[in-house]
């Protein structure tokens, strides 16, 4: 066997443990904001479909998951111990070198792209590589701090207002930062609720260790529903696909659902929710009656 091959055969399984470390099940919430935030920027074709579109899609898309989940994963070493996700649908971090190496790679890319985007989107980019990096690493540490952890999860909307200050050259509309912010609250939340007895036996408080189970609920309901109403002030027919979000928590709540299977399920809803926004963002562009017969 030529050292080639077995450089190869050992890059395998470590390419694989990176790609499973980046949560490819939650690619789409960084990536898919930029795919809403084009369509709601783009006045024309040619505007859709410009190179920068798509490098900022696939940044956000593979490597900022790599430096967001690996950095995450790095302050959580000891905390993950005894985290039963860790066990099966995600990966346990050891001490690899290449976790480090692939989160300072990815994050040398990120910062390249200040390089490309107007001065416009800088603010959004720099604030989405802050909380990126703050919500696990000190000196912050956002996530053991209850509410903040919340708050600093609205960086999972700063990549759509990236997009859309790229197309437009201009600030994205203060209801949709605000509403996506509230949205992006509410996801982060209810992602914790699994991860709440886990926390509260590693000493971690979170605004769901804090709140407990039944009032998180309420927590993410209450948020969604600011969400909704905040993009009812930029178009109503954006707010109503959002109105699923407390009605599929509240079907969690009073079924018997276990919450970290439903967890599972959110990729699916928001990928859904995306792409009714997306199409319907698009008939800006082109009208129905155009290509309807």
């Amino acid at each position: 066997m030529s050292a080639a091959t077995t450089t190869h055969g050992a890059a395998l399984p470590r390419l694989r443990y990176l790609l499973k470390l980046s949560r490819p099940r939650f690619w789409p919430y960084l990536a898919g904001p930029v795919v809403v935030g084009v369509a709601g920027a783009a006045a024309s074709v040619p505007e859709l479909f410009a190179p920068l579109n798509f490098l900022l899609f696939g940044f956000f898309l593979v490597p900022a998951n790599v430096q967001l989940y690996g950095v995450n994963d790095v302050f959580d070493a000891d905390v993950d111990e005894d985290n039963p996700k860790k066990d099966d649908k995600e990966v346990r971090y050891g001490g690899d070198r290449l976790v480090p190496a692939a989160v300072t790679l990815t994050s040398l890319a990120g910062l390249a792209l200040f390089a490309l985007v107007p001065r416009v989107a800088w603010p959004y980019l720099a604030a989405y590589f802050l909380l990126a990096v703050e919500y696990s690493a000190p000196p912050f540490r956002f996530k053991t701090t209850p509410f903040l952890d919340s708050v600093s999860n609205g960086l999972y909307i700063l990549p759509g207002a990236v997009a859309y200050a790229t197309v437009t050259g201009t600030h994205p509309p203060a209801s949709a930062l605000v509403g996506g912010w509230l949205w992006s609250m509410g996801m982060h939340t209810f992602s914790a609720i699994p991860d709440i007895e886990p926390d509260r036996e590693a000493g971690i408080r979170t605004t769901a260790t804090v709140l407990g189970e039944e009032r998180t609920y309420a927590y993410c309901a209450a948020t969604w529903l600011a969400s909704g109403v905040a993009f009812a002030f930029l178009d109503t027919r954006i707010a109503l696909p959002l109105l699923a979000y407390p009605v599929v928590v509240f079907g969690i709540y009073w079924s018997d659902v276990p919450v970290d299977r439903a967890y599972w399920w959110y990729p699916a809803l928001n990928t859904l929710v995306g792409a009714l926004l997306t199409m319907g963002l698009l008939t800006r562009i082109v009208p129905p009656e155009a290509v309807l017969p």
